[in-house]
């Protein structure tokens, strides 16, 4: 990396360092280019230059958290060695992920998210192919070696993700008196039972 990339790269890690602060503080509101530019310290033309404005810098730290949520996704299905623990990994290291990225978490959680992947599922997808093709393949794998009901693989992936979401949106909203804990110890047998074989 030049070292014109190296402080181009590092600008862009500032202004989105910048925007999940002002994110957690204030909502999509409290997100504007002088509020950026004033926390960031960064201009307001490097913003445009680095991300076109600033729906194309939420955008990117969207994609930028959901990267990270699915890269920590990943290990904890590569070492689980059934279908049953694969699913009480991967729901332990959801709900830990919520727990240590509480700010991203609840963005990766929220309306402009929503809207974002009702918009741009293709492309997110097609962005976050490397990082969604662990739990893919194994899901295949478990479907093809009897484990997993052979039920078409989104209909899965959503059965087991789908609660641990609901947890996880509900506890971010702070809607009754949910404990990671518990639902981590609760949700696994739960979501086996609804997609064993």
């Amino acid at each position: 990396m030049t070292p014109k990339q190296a402080r181009g790269a590092e600008t862009s890690d500032r202004l989105l360092d910048t925007a999940l602060r002002l994110y957690a503080d204030g909502g999509e509101a409290g997100i504007t280019v002088s509020a950026l530019t004033k926390e960031s310290g960064v201009s307001p033309g490097s913003l445009y230059h680095h991300f076109g404005s600033v729906d194309g810098l939420m955008n990117a730290l969207l994609m930028r958290w959901l990267g990270r949520l699915l890269g920590e996704l990943g290990p904890p299905l590569a070492h689980a060695r059934s279908a049953r623990d694969g699913i009480r990994a991967l729901t332990r290291a959801y709900l830990a992920f919520l727990s240590h990225h509480p700010d991203a978490a609840r963005l990766l959680h929220s309306s402009r998210a929503d809207r974002l992947t009702m918009t741009q599922a293709r492309q997110l997808r097609d962005a976050q192919e490397a990082r969604l093709s662990p739990l893919t393949q194994w899901v295949r794998g478990h479907v093809a070696s009897g484990e997993l009901a052979a039920l078409p693989e989104p209909l899965l992936e959503a059965m087991i993700l789908g609660p641990v979401i609901g947890v996880a949106r509900s506890w971010l909203a702070g809607v009754g008196d949910i404990d990671l804990d518990q639902a981590a110890h609760l949700l696994p047998e739960r979501i086996w039972r609804s997609v064993a074989a």
